[in-house]
């Protein structure tokens, strides 16, 4: 049994290949019970002197013949062993040959066999057992810590499918929306799609982190808990020669006309070496590691995609947060990883002067300290291996955006009054509305918001200088991007819906939904640019300009935060209501009146709108030669509001009221009968749908020109209750403008 120049090392050579590794080391394990059972027996048999003793001889003989194979190469070796036996079987027949020839009086030798030699066998045995143990839970911990990271990714693929299907559930909602209800559905479509690229890039980094945690899975954490099996299994025949070696010292002493044959036993046993029966075992389990292949993207069923990371403006200002973050955590946690490693290297060190008799404290509680350690250790790996990935995919797809980056000191905080985000315009308001404020220029945002926010600090800012900008952010934060619902110029940055982007862009009905009258989406000045030809066909879609929108929030208690009332305006009188802030019209077709509530009105008369379409096909009018009445909303054409006169900085004015679902075609409206224009098909008559009232509960300011001013008792039409931002629409007047739906009760 020649000494190999280099040792074996499990870890390098075999992979992952931990169960058969075990159940081998399990097997010597055991086998020490054996051994330990046989000095027993012995002991016993010494007594009735040399005819059982030679049977006992025969009978381990017998046993062993059956073990050659587990105890040599394993129990399913990859290669057929022959009839090789491992250096510990050779050393263990030569054994048993000196024990044949030893028939000899041995009653103090048994005493001293179960003293000296049994009881530290059963002890030993305990004990690898109680490592071999710790080297399997620590394994199973790995396990479930792979497992959880191909469950981390699973979930982020199904939040990824699911932001999916939320785009294309917002984009249906958007086209089917009503027209008073479009602008807000544009905007939340808009920002779905912004959430779900920050979802798909979650989802592309966990990708590569899955991949780093299993390769690191199979490279090293496996590998190092099989050198460690390797190092218990060899500690094991280390502590078997020892105690072989006691055994014969034992048997020599008591057998002078013997020594011969236990001389030859000595002179054997310490040429099996711990490795030998490794480097048997490893040339005969070899086998090709079947590694798992890396995992790749998976595009949603819903929403065609590629697995390029997305790298628009929004994306970035996304990718540049986490790629700061994690430019910080690889820093912080290197050195705690340092720290770590020093701490298991100690724990090593300790175990290794137990091992050489320098330390006389129990292994076991060694060998569990060292596998508490590097279960945190592994941890912080992870986190750092994490980082690292996110770190360097960031960088390797739009390069390090976090040069130059001005980053907000945020700190997290509960505002207890209300506090508008800077980012997307809501309110954060709450105990349970967590967000974060910038210690150095007061920039507030949600939670959620934490990563969407630009790196843009402007630096450490005076109480004067903090207040302007909160001007500023909320000014900007009130402009909502526009959705492509159509052609659109070259200069336009919105997405658009295209075949790339949903399978069901076809299928939804976008292609007739787009052309009809977007009247709540566009300002009033596009739609008084339509000629009368143009309202009467409908392949032609108007292109009307998107209004901007002002994200409201929800109001306050009135008890808290609104001083006093202000002085009630008095209510519009008969001949306010054509003044230039009413909404006007212009009539497209001669009307002449049915019924006692509706009102003559000739070919291009100007109107006042008093009351928009409800949704019957009929508005309410105010003409200066035929007074108030109904007339068909078909026969109107809407004319352009003038410019408010007090409308607050920066803030658009609201158009109209011009809410109307009549389905009423004006296509061949122009036919001539008896030489005038015939106005289109008008709709049943109104009264078929009850107009639905609210009344103020408190007095409200209106902030804006699309606010109402409200004193308590006032009464308005309902329009909207609640779109789900805190403000419900109403009408007076035939003008349609939002207040606080908490300030409101329906009559």
């Amino acid at each position: 049994m020649a000494a190999p120049e280099v040792a074996p090392q499990f870890g390098a050579e075999l992979k992952d290949a931990f169960k058969p590794v075990n159940n081998w080391v399990s097997n010597g394990i055991t086998w020490l019970e054996e051994i330990q059972q046989f000095y027993r027996e012995r002991s016993v048999i010494e007594k009735e002197y040399a005819a059982k003793l030679t049977a006992l001889c025969k009978k381990y003989y017998d046993r062993k013949a059956k073990k050659i194979s587990p105890l040599s190469v394993g129990d399913n070796p990859t290669m057929t062993p022959g009839s090789l036996e491992s250096a510990s079987l050779t050393t263990w027949t030569t054994q048993l040959t000196a024990v044949e020839s030893l028939a000899a009086e041995r009653d103090k030798f048994a005493t001293d066999l179960v003293v000296q030699v049994a009881e530290p066998l059963k002890q030993s045995a305990t004990q690898y057992e109680e490592m071999r143990k710790c080297h399997v839970d620590f394994h199973t911990k790995l396990e479930k810590e792979r497992e959880a990271s191909y469950s981390e990714l699973k979930k982020s693929k199904g939040k990824y499918d699911g932001a999916c299907q939320e785009v294309e559930s917002r984009r249906k909602k958007m086209e089917s929306a009503f027209d008073h209800g479009k602008t807000k559905a544009q905007t939340v479509y808009q920002q779905q799609i912004m959430e779900m690229n920050n979802v798909k890039n979650t989802y592309l980094i966990s990708i590569n982190v899955t991949n780093k945690l299993k390769e690191r899975f199979y490279h090293e954490y496996v590998p190092e808990l099989l050198d460690g099996l390797q190092d218990l299994n060899e500690i094991r025949v280390r502590r078997l020669n020892a105690l072989w070696s006691l055994a014969a010292q034992l048997e020599k002493s008591s057998l002078t006309k013997s020594s011969d044959h236990m001389a030859n036993l000595i002179n054997e046993i310490p040429r099996n070496q711990p490795h030998l029966d490794s480097l048997m075992f490893l040339r005969h389990n070899v086998a090709q590691l079947q590694e798992p292949a890396s995992l790749g993207f998976e595009p949603s069923p819903v929403w065609h995609d590629d697995e390029a990371i997305i790298t628009d403006e929004a994306a970035k200002v996304f990718l540049r947060n986490i790629l700061s973050r994690s430019k910080t955590q690889v820093r912080e946690l290197r050195v705690e990883s340092d720290q770590k490693r020093r701490d298991v290297e100690g724990a090593k060190r300790v175990r290794q002067s137990i091992q050489q008799g320098r330390d006389n404290r129990n292994e076991v509680d060694v060998v569990r300290s060292i596998f508490f350690v590097q279960e945190s250790l592994h941890e912080i790996e992870r986190k750092r291996l994490t980082a690292e990935v996110e770190t360097s995919t960031i960088i390797s797809v739009v390069g390090d955006l976090s040069l130059g980056a001005k980053n907000h000191n945020f700190k997290s905080q509960t505002f207890k009054i209300p506090t508008n985000c800077d980012l997307c315009g809501e309110r954060i308001w709450g105990l349970s509305a967590k967000g974060y404020d910038c210690r150095d220029c007061g920039y507030t945002c949600h939670s959620k918001c934490e990563m969407k926010v630009p790196a843009e600090c402007p630096g450490e800012q005076t109480k004067e200088e903090k207040k302007k900008l909160k001007a500023e952010r909320q000014e900007h934060a009130s402009a909502a991007p526009a959705v492509d619902l159509g052609p659109t110029s070259a200069s336009s940055t919105t997405q658009s819906l295209a075949r790339r982007d949903t399978m069901n862009s076809l299928s939804s009905g976008y292609a007739v939904s787009a052309n009809r009258s977007l009247s709540n989406v566009g300002t009033q000045e596009s739609v008084a640019e339509l000629p009368a030809t143009s309202v009467a066909t409908p392949s032609s879609p108007p292109t009307s300009k998107s209004a901007s929108k002002r994200n409201r929030v929800l109001a306050p208690p009135p008890s808290q935060y609104i001083s006093g009332p202000p002085p009630s305006a008095p209510a519009p009188t008969s001949s306010q209501k054509s003044n230039d802030r009413e909404p006007r019209g212009k009539m497209l077709y001669l009307y002449r009146a049915t019924g006692a509530d509706e009102v003559t009105v000739q070919d291009g008369e100007e109107i006042v709108i008093l009351e928009s379409d409800d949704g019957s096909g009929w508005i309410r009018v105010q003409s200066d030669s035929s007074g108030e009445g109904l007339v068909p909303a078909s026969y109107v054409e809407v004319l352009p509001a003038p410019p408010p006169s007090s409308a607050s900085p920066g803030i658009p004015g609201r158009p109209g009221s011009t809410y109307s679902n009549s389905s009423a075609s004006l296509a061949g409206s122009t036919a001539a009968v008896g030489g005038k224009r015939v106005g289109p098909a008008v709709a049943p008559r109104r009264g078929a749908k009850k107009l639905q009232y609210a009344e103020a509960l408190y007095d409200y300011e209106a902030r804006s020109d699309m606010e109402w001013n409200m004193t308590e008792g006032d009464r308005f039409v309902l329009v909207n209750r609640d779109t789900g931002d805190g403000w419900a629409d109403v009408e007076r007047g035939g003008v349609t403008k939002s207040v606080p739906a908490n300030y409101i009760q329906e009559v």
